[in-house]
């Protein structure tokens, strides 16, 4: 696909705002407010014993977050890293995300984003791109923690983008924001969403810009997402989904040395996919088809183009009482070139079938067993076929207190960054294609507790052993200058929050992590961090609060070179708020607000010698119809 469109951001903004109220207002629904939960909207556990975090249009509203990195940012178990308060430079420290030590890896990951269940990343170097992810037109972000192979597979962990769904009833509802502030920064939003009979659709647009807390520290936003949407009948829908983003962030560079300085890092990805779904009483499924493209430039430096195509089918049955199988099949196809080379990537193709099954025992006074076993494999064109499995149990009283345990293992196939590096490195030659699959054993115990209403506990112990990591190595390391599966390392941990309802105003939370990691030198797993949040409302005023701990860390990402990390950043504290006001004149879920990040001023840093931004606030308005 082709980016077809340039848009005047306030201009379409405004048009929308102008017209919805008076062509619509005859099909608006009533909508009741009421206190979002604070920070993430919920921790949770599936039939198969998975564990994910779940973050909702509308924590991402309370954190003023614009992109990815700030939606995530006070997520238990990720770890954030960034240059410039809008945009992201690169895949690496200049912004990404980390999931309990995991993605650290460059080039490659061992994490994957995805939006509508679509793999969306630079697939020419095997990594995430967050400027790729826009927030606006999305219903939430999950985490998925750790390898859950009925989820996905060929990674050891997860961010995954859902759109939000079709209007239930026929008519037309939207939002518009607007907002400005500190250091030029300017940001906007379009969110639209209309059904007629059985046809729906929807329109979502963004645009962000600013200069910047230092000079050269200036990024942009700009992305457009449709959906268009048709139920056949009872059972059967059909959907297509159309996203294009356009990017670009520069590199403020080292603040003594300046090294870096100006060099920009431009991003463009297009994606397409088409849904058939199907909805029985025993059974539930979709099939989907997509492809998405796109390209990443640094400037001075390389240009690399991707282009990743393939398929996703999913069913779940329930075949018999208290019985669950989930089954389906992942077919993905990747290339790219780097231009500036003249480089052309040879295709990679992963087939991928898994089938799960679970079943619930009733064991009396409202205690269950959930026992449940699962196996993905995978084929590929080039390199060595494997294996994953996965086993776990759920112990719960009701919806009051729940047990799970799970082990499972991860697969992450080198990308092709190894056919790049030994392009751009001769004596490596075709080393990388005998190299096997990054492996992952992942164990997992944990606990969620509602002692009563308004109240969540959940805790985490876990236990992840990284093996066969590939590298690239000299004699005499090896016999030969090649790639090889030599590295491992493990990362034991916890995690612990706290959720707490205090009437119909008030909404808590607290989160605890503790990261311990075999490799001294793991970036961006600190030992600890702590995150708070409190949400207020109370007639027309809204009030959002959030802080975070975080102690020292290494920076800097994994060389696939085996070199150490030997760069940190200190411990930091920091806070933000948000303020809003309703008012009636802009509809439902129109409101007024002023957002302050870092309200106390401190000095931190994801990268040494990059300081974030001190003080900053933001003015806006949202408008609903």
């Amino acid at each position: 696909m082709k980016t077809i469109f340039r848009l005047s951001p306030i201009a379409l903004a405004l048009a929308v705002y102008a017209s919805g109220p008076h062509a619509f207002a005859q099909t608006q629904a009533l909508e009741v407010l009421v206190t979002a939960p604070a920070v993430i909207d919920s921790n949770s556990t599936d039939d198969m014993a998975g564990f994910k975090t779940t973050v909702t249009s509308r924590q991402i509203e309370d954190l003023n977050a614009i992109d990815a990195a700030a939606a995530l940012r006070r997520t238990p178990g990720v770890s954030i890293s960034r240059f410039n308060p809008v945009g992201s430079f690169g895949g690496e420290e200049g912004g990404a995300v980390y999931i309990r030590g995991m993605g650290t890896s460059r080039p490659g990951s061992e994490i994957k984003t995805y939006i509508d269940g679509v793999p969306f990343y630079m697939g020419i170097w095997n990594h995430p791109l967050l400027d790729l992810l826009p927030l606006n037109g999305m219903s939430r972000i999950d985490v998925i923690k750790g390898p859950q192979l009925h989820e996905f597979g060929n990674t050891f962990g997860a961010i995954a983008l859902s759109p939000k769904k079709a209007r239930a009833t026929d008519g037309v509802s939207g939002d518009v924001s607007v907002r400005a502030g500190s250091f030029g920064t300017v940001a906007e939003q379009v969110d639209v969403q209309g059904r007629q009979g059985d046809w729906d659709f929807s329109l979502a647009q963004g645009y962000a810009l600013s200069d910047g807390h230092r000079p050269d520290a200036k990024g942009r936003l700009n992305n457009v997402m449709g959906q268009l949407g048709h139920q056949i009948d009872r059972n059967w829908s059909v959907r297509l989904l159309a996203m294009s983003t356009q990017n670009s962030a520069t590199d403020p560079g080292h603040a003594t040395t300046l090294a870096n300085k100006g060099q920009t890092y431009d991003t463009q990805g297009d994606l397409l996919a088409l849904t058939v779904a199907h909805q029985h009483d025993a059974a539930q499924g979709s099939f989907k088809l997509y492809s998405t493209e796109g390209y990443g430039e640094q400037k001075p430096g390389l240009k690399s183009s991707f282009k990743t195509s393939g398929l996703r089918w999913r069913e779940s049955l329930q075949p018999w009482q208290g019985g669950q199988v989930q089954a389906g099949l992942d077919v993905d196809k990747i290339g790219g070139d780097v231009a500036t080379v003249g480089f052309i990537a040879p295709d990679l193709r992963v087939t991928s079938p898994f089938v799960a099954v679970s079943h619930k025992f009733e064991l009396g006074q409202g205690w269950t067993a959930t026992p449940s076993a699962g196996l993905r494999r995978y084929e590929h064109n080039v390199l060595k076929s494997e294996s994953a499995h996965q086993a776990g149990v759920v112990l719960a009283q009701g919806e009051r207190l729940a047990l799970r345990a799970q082990v499972s293992k991860g697969i992450s196939y080198p990308g092709l960054d190894a056919a790049v590096l030994s392009d751009l490195i001769p004596a490596l030659s075709n080393s990388w294609k005998s190299l096997g699959a990054e492996r992952l054993d992942h164990q997992e115990l944990g606990a969620t507790w509602k002692p009563q209403q308004g109240t969540s506990v959940d805790v985490s112990v876990f236990k992840d052993r990284v093996k066969d990591r590939y590298i690239f190595a000299f004699p005499p390391a090896v016999s030969a200058p090649s790639f090889v599966n030599m590295g491992s390392y493990e990362v034991t941990g916890s995690e612990l929050t706290w959720a707490q309802s205090l009437g119909q105003s008030w909404q808590w939370f607290a989160g605890w992590t503790h990261l311990n990691s075999s490799k001294a030198d793991l970036p961006y797993a600190p030992e600890n961090s702590l995150t708070a949040g409190v949400n207020w409302q109370q007639g027309a005023w809204r009030v959002s609060a959030d802080a975070q701990h975080q102690s020292a860390m290494v920076v800097l990402g994994q060389a696939r070179n085996g070199s150490p990390n030997l760069t940190q950043v200190p411990s930091f504290t920091v806070a933000n708020l948000r303020m809003g006001y309703k008012l009636p004149q802009l509809g439902q879920r129109g409101e007024v607000f002023a957002a302050v990040e870092n309200i106390f001023d401190k000095t931190y840093a994801f990268r040494e010698g990059y300081p974030m931004p001190g003080r900053a606030l933001q003015l806006g308005v949202k408008a609903s119809f």
